[in-house]
């Protein structure tokens, strides 16, 4: 599904000036919910400046009053602002800033999802099998100073995201589970 230029200012234009619900805007700029729901609370992209989708013909204004009238129906980009933007699989750029969480993140991950292999938490987080097995094995050298918090609370990784990892290793496990035959009862 095609995804509007710069998602959450889109989400914090239409938070802004529209009736929408919360969940046609998640689904529309393909968000998590609750990201949306703290956009609206104040608490996500403080001081974001919203962009509005109509000037950029992602949308119609008819669109979106076709939706505030129906809540249960979701917006739809228009077809000829469609680009193909899917991110490329190679690492993204982590800020500066961030990099000092990212063990902080990895420690919540092995905690809280213990299910996840290394790949999939190097994936979430964008760092390296090393680091993980130390902080498993609890040899990091900053082991001390590390506290478990959520990578998506930390920026790291979207809600989405880590949601898709944890349900596609369920389905995996569920998959794997030895099959139980019922002995017939008489």
């Amino acid at each position: 599904m095609a995804q509007p230029l710069m998602p959450v200012a889109t989400a914090v234009w239409l938070v802004d000036n529209t009736g929408l619900t919360f969940k046609q805007i998640a689904d529309f700029c393909q968000l998590h919910e609750l990201e949306v729901q703290g956009i609206a609370d104040g608490t996500v992209a403080i001081n974001m400046m919203g962009q509005d989708p109509t000037s950029h013909g992602q949308l119609t204004q008819d669109e979106i009053d076709r939706c505030v009238a129906d809540p249960s129906s979701r917006l739809v980009l228009d077809a000829k602002s469609v680009q193909a933007s899917v991110r490329s699989k190679g690492p993204r750029y982590t800020p500066v800033s961030k990099r000092g969480d990212k063990p902080d993140a990895i420690a919540w991950l092995v905690r809280h999802h213990p299910e996840l292999s290394d790949a999939q938490i190097g994936r979430l987080v964008g760092t390296t099998k090393p680091t993980i097995m130390a902080i498993r094995s609890r040899t990091h050298w900053n082991i001390k100073n590390i506290q478990a918090n959520d990578p998506v609370a930390l920026g790291l990784c979207r809600q989405l995201e880590l949601d898709e990892m944890v349900q596609k290793v369920a389905a995996k496990a569920a998959a794997n589970a030895p099959k139980v035959a019922k002995e017939p009862t008489e």
